[in-house]
């Protein structure tokens, strides 16, 4: 389906949360690594989400939170404007912290499978020019910064692989 470009590569980027309830946005930008006229494609392999306090000399976001709260992270390939249900196909990654302040614990787990496979050949195809960050925090008392890792290489995808790439992406957009 894909012949390798490049060796496993890690892109990075941080969303910083500072309001309560409010959906946060970041992108990363995937314009240098598609490439519609070669047939070439960014292959995630896994991503990793990092959740890190308001400054660099405090780092424990559970320090952030004050109170219990939790924050959500997602990672799509498609501008959805907001958080998404994960049957979307535009999903590729999420993930959730719960913070429990009280001592009354809960759980809402986010199985979302965030490592695609261990060989070289397993990966997420993405033909898309962006990747869209989209976070939010139930936690008011300071800011979250959340920083996504996503683990990838360059591919080039035979021309029947990237239409059918390019064709359910485009389908998933509606």
């Amino acid at each position: 389906m894909a012949t390798k470009k490049t060796s496993m590569f890690t892109l990075t980027e941080r969303l910083t949360i500072t309001a309560a309830n409010t959906t946060t946005f970041a992108t990363i930008d995937l314009g240098s690594y598609v490439d519609v006229g070669d047939r070439q494609a960014l292959q995630i392999h896994s991503v990793d989400f990092i959740w890190q306090g308001a400054t660099p000399n405090d780092l424990s976001a559970t320090a952030s939170f004050g109170a219990s709260a939790a924050a959500t992270v997602q990672l799509t390939d498609l501008n959805r404007g907001g958080l998404v249900f994960c049957n979307d196909r535009a999903l590729v990654a999420s993930g959730t912290l719960q913070y429990d302040n009280d001592g009354f614990l809960a759980s809402a787990a986010d199985l979302y499978p965030d490592n695609f496979g261990k060989g070289s050949d397993d990966g997420r195809y993405v033909v898309n020019d962006q990747l869209y960050i989209c976070g939010r925090s139930s936690a008011a008392s300071a800011d979250i910064n959340i920083t996504v890792r996503v683990n990838a290489s360059i591919v080039s995808l035979t021309a029947k692989d990237f239409m059918a790439i390019a064709i359910q992406s485009t389908a998933a957009d509606n």
